[in-house]
């Protein structure tokens, strides 16, 4: 399969932590945004290693799985990533909402503390879907 079925986006949809692997690289926890159109999104500062690993080789997959307590489910979605200059930080903001309380004045200020970096914004276009649901 090489597409995110209506399903799988109503599941990422959710405020799950997706597991990011670039080329190279080690898995890594990340936040993401299923968006409309099928791509998946997330932010980094522009000199993280995994920016600068998907410079060199465009090449990840993110791993989305249910947690403890429901039934296992996981997706799947591997293929090419492509650094954005923009639309980073209201992707930051977006997010942030989604898995923070921003009523927390720490967790506000943690936002803040993001949105006063640069961030590039990481589409990763799937090419390559799996799914698994128990």
């Amino acid at each position: 399969m090489t597409a995110l079925t209506e399903q799988d986006l109503e599941f990422l949809r959710r405020p799950l932590h997706g597991f990011l692997t670039v080329a190279g690289g080690q898995p890594r926890p990340v936040w993401f945004e299923a968006a409309a159109d099928g791509t998946i999104q997330l932010f980094s500062e522009p000199d993280a290693p995994k920016v600068r690993r998907l410079r060199r080789d465009p090449r990840a997959s993110l791993v989305v799985a249910a947690p403890v307590g429901e039934r296992e489910r996981w997706v799947s979605a591997a293929g090419r990533v492509t650094v954005e200059p923009d639309g980073a930080h209201d992707l930051a903001a977006r997010l942030a909402a989604r898995y923070w309380d921003l009523d927390d004045p720490a967790r506000a200020a943690d936002l803040k503390g993001i949105l006063a970096t640069d961030q590039v914004r990481l589409v990763l276009h799937p090419e390559t879907v799996h799914r698994y649901a128990y």
